[in-house]
């Protein structure tokens, strides 16, 4: 059906009406691209014991953590409802019939829906009321950063990535949904997401970063970012230039991705890079690597590489499992979503995988917002503070009021 009348009003309704009926819910734009797309379930959260099938199989949004736990499930909402800001159609992909339940459901949804659509209310959003993650201050970090540098020199790793969160107080007029399209209309070379689900929480973010992409032409494409400097207005970012560090960590996060197409014996693809681009108000090395699926006998490669990837060495270090280790025993709280991914999967014969930064977590009257800063033995602890802090500002900025 067809939805008259202003699509952002439409989604911030159909947002609304999935938290107040308590559904999960995801809204999201890719980069580059106006267009706003909405899912939910009428089913509530599925969890998954791998990662979702990108080629086939379900259809929804998937939303993974750092790591899987019993705190932390990877999760997957089903696109039972789905809405298209371009085309303004709100369709139902399951039959009536299916189960009786969706009958009367799809009517409650229906009136409520139409009764808030053109009113003011405020939007509310899902909380997760159970575990909050414990404060990471400077003093903290800087330490840490210095143990991992320490680690770095006696071999135990080549890289770690270290995180960390801070907390701010919502403003008494904070809206969920201004908030995701001032993200859109500022950061519009990003993924940008709003994702609502029961027990789980809302989370919401402004990625630079593709993990896993198949377009409806069959190609699969990855990306290897790292390194990061602040741009400034005077910068060109076609004349960065780029400290031995950065280049060293991203160099790492290539390597870690050819590795991975060593493992299933994949030689077809064509790499392009590193260049200078800029996310938001940072510059950063990427290279992007693409192969015609069309043309290698490698059906399920998305869904293969995703499990091979995540989590990268853009997040986690190398080698994985030993930065993974000291990570969870040094970093200090739980990251929960924060590194994990999150994306639409065969939504319009789509699959678009992003990894869950640049992101912060919503609670009742305050959000969490996280960084990472990779750590080589060239790091020095005050800069990656600072990098910390720089990357904190995409989303800072967009909860915290400015004091004129």
């Amino acid at each position: 059906m067809t939805i008259e009348g202003d699509y952002k009003k439409t989604i911030a309704a159909l947002f609304s009406t999935a938290v107040r009926f308590n559904l999960p819910v995801a809204v999201w734009c890719l980069p580059d691209s106006p267009e706003i797309k909405l899912c939910l379930s009428l089913r509530g959260v599925q969890t998954l014991a791998t990662v979702p099938q990108l080629e086939g199989g379900l259809t929804g949004f998937a939303f993974y953590p750092f790591q899987v736990s019993a705190a932390n499930p990877a999760t997957f909402i089903k696109a039972d409802i789905t809405f298209s800001s371009l085309s303004s159609k709100l369709k139902f992909n399951f039959q009536l019939n299916e189960n009786p339940e969706y009958v009367a459901l799809v009517k409650r949804l229906q009136d409520y829906f139409h009764k808030i659509k053109d009113s003011n209310l405020a939007a509310t959003w899902h909380v997760n009321r159970h575990s909050l993650p414990n404060q990471i201050n400077k003093p903290d970090f800087i330490s840490l950063v210095q143990k991992g540098i320490s680690a770095i020199e006696a071999g135990a790793f080549e890289k770690v990535v270290l995180s960390l969160n801070k907390s701010y107080p919502l403003e008494p007029d904070f809206g969920v949904w201004q908030a995701f399209c001032q993200l859109q209309a500022k950061y519009k070379n990003a993924f940008i997401s709003l994702v609502s689900i029961p027990e789980v929480g809302t989370w919401m973010g402004a990625s630079p970063e593709i993990l896993v992409e198949i377009n409806n032409k069959k190609l699969f494409k990855t990306v290897a970012l790292a390194g990061t400097q602040l741009l400034t207005p005077a910068d060109n970012p076609a004349n960065a230039m780029w400290r031995q560090k950065e280049i060293e960590e991203q160099s790492l996060v290539e390597r870690y991705i050819l590795n991975c197409f060593k493992k299933i014996r994949l030689r077809e693809y064509t790499e392009a890079g590193p260049r200078t681009v800029v996310a938001g108000n940072l510059m950063h090395l990427r290279t992007d690597f693409t192969v015609d699926m069309n043309q290698v006998p490698f059906p399920q490669l998305g869904t293969d590489m995703l499990a091979l990837l995540h989590p990268t060495s853009a997040v986690c270090g190398m080698p994985k499992e030993a930065a993974t280790d000291f990570i969870r025993q040094q970093e200090g709280y739980d990251r929960s979503y924060y590194s994990g991914f999150l994306g639409p999967v065969q939504v319009d014969g789509e699959s678009h995988i992003f990894v869950n930064l640049r992101c912060m977590q919503l609670l009742e009257d305050s959000a969490v917002l996280y960084a990472g800063a990779g750590i080589t033995a060239e790091s020095e602890p005050e800069k990656e503070w600072l990098e910390t802090k720089f990357k904190m500002e995409t989303m800072r900025d967009i909860i915290v009021k400015k004091k004129k």
